[in-house]
């Protein structure tokens, strides 16, 4: 190592993910991301007290084969003097996100039916009379919020369409699913925001548990009422099972396509070529929608618990030690994607890892990505001029989940907003 390598290594900071909470490396965590792929990829965090993996491989490796059961119970919680939060793990220990099979695979089996490929395709027409209502009343204004105008309501509805709830309680829904995720997506214990977030938790089960006794007295369709009644070889599904797996199925739902919405209209914004390009074909927007969830992957890491004494890179993991996979990192490492800070819509071999990998893809991935085309293909078919505000970007402080506060923007004014 040269001698400036080796002064300039002495000065950086230490190796560690809690760099996350600092607002520049939330603005841009592609630095560190790269740090720790090629100076220590299977790190020892000695701060977070975890494992942190960063390439490709790895990354699928843990994704693969390490547990997702990383959730404490109410008896460890209160172990660790936080009984207060035994009503958080009660809905979380039953919630597919934290399972394995063949518990995993069971209420998986019974969820995913819902969100097939194939059901999903059946509603892009009313998707896009959605997308299309969400824009009409901002085009004559020549200005919008991407994110309060179109990101966070139209997913916000289809969810509520999809679970059988009325849409105008979305904005409960939203303001439930921003407290959960901030949870999901945090590394450490806030105190201050236990109790919002436990209110939280409380009122979304009196809510779920109020809509499953409705559909006995006035039974409808929508996910409530099909994991009610869907059998698996003649297994049902318990009260607080399909109660825990609404919530996750609502916070999911809204939070990845909103992250995908927004921070895909500014990844175009900030690569006008490449926006360009997408706006003479629009063709392309299916892959130029993979090249988005790629580059600014809207779930940027998720937790395992290590199922065995494992060596990894090389490093040695001891069972039941936690390790972070993290996908963000992954979907730019330089040895799986050529180029990887370049966006290129036309990206081929694009097998990014945005929505997870394995038993614990995201099922709800078919209904994100049919948003994300159609949020995408309204903007650029009907906002000309496209342009970014000039005021500074706030990032939400939910280090998990990557996505903007607002995303302010201009464009040329419509005098005749109907939608084509």
């Amino acid at each position: 190592m040269s001698a400036g390598r080796a002064a300039a290594t002495r000065h950086d900071p230490p190796l560690s993910l809690y760099h996350l909470l600092e607002p520049d490396v939330v603005a841009d965590p592609y630095p560190l991301y790269h740090r720790l792929q090629a100076e220590d990829p299977v790190h020892w965090d000695r701060f977070l007290h975890v494992w942190v993996v960063t390439r490709y491989w790895d990354v699928v490796r843990v994704l693969h084969d390490f547990s997702a059961e990383r959730t404490p119970t109410p008896d460890q919680l209160t172990a660790m003097g936080l009984a207060d939060l035994s009503p958080i793990a009660q809905v979380m220990v039953k919630q597919m996100l934290f399972m394995d099979a063949p518990t995993h695979t069971r209420i998986r089996g019974l969820a995913a039916q819902a969100f097939s490929p194939a059901r999903v395709e059946v509603l892009r027409g009313h998707i896009r009379e959605i997308t299309d209502r969400l824009l009409d009343p901002v085009l004559p204004t020549g200005r919008m919020d991407v994110i309060a105008d179109l990101a966070e309501p139209l997913p916000c509805i289809v969810t509520a369409e999809m679970l059988g709830v009325p849409v105008e309680d979305r904005r409960r829904l939203k303001a439930w699913s921003e407290d959960f995720a901030e949870m999901l997506g945090s590394f450490q214990h806030n105190p201050d925001r236990a109790p919002q977030i436990l209110r939280a938790v409380e009122e979304m089960t009196d809510y779920f548990r109020s809509a499953m006794q409705d559909r006995r007295a006035r039974p409808r369709e929508g996910l409530i009422s099909e994991l009610m009644d869907a059998r698996i070889q003649g297994d049902r599904l318990t009260e607080e099972e399909v109660i825990a797996n609404c919530i996750v199925t609502m916070v999911g739902g809204q939070e990845t396509t909103t992250n995908l919405i927004g921070n895909g209209i500014l990844s175009l914004l900030r690569h006008p070529h490449e926006l360009a390009k997408l706006r003479s074909d629009l063709s392309l927007i299916p892959s130029a929608v993979e090249e988005l969830l790629r580059y600014e992957s809207p779930i940027q890491h998720t937790g395992r618990l290590a199922p065995a004494d494992v060596e990894l890179a090389g490093r040695q993991i001891r069972r039941r030690q936690a390790v972070i996979a993290v996908m963000g990192a992954a979907n730019r490492d330089p040895e799986r994607f050529p180029d990887p800070d370049r966006l290129d819509i036309t990206r081929q071999d694009n097998r990014h890892l945005a929505f997870g990998y394995a038993a614990h893809f995201c099922f709800g991935a078919p209904l994100a990505r049919i948003e994300g085309q159609i949020a995408l293909e309204a903007v650029l078919r009907r906002m000309p001029d496209l342009a970014l505000e000039p005021a500074p970007l706030v990032w939400r402080a939910n280090h998990g989940l990557r996505g903007l506060k607002t995303l302010p923007v201009t464009f040329k004014a419509d005098a005749h907003p109907s939608a084509p």
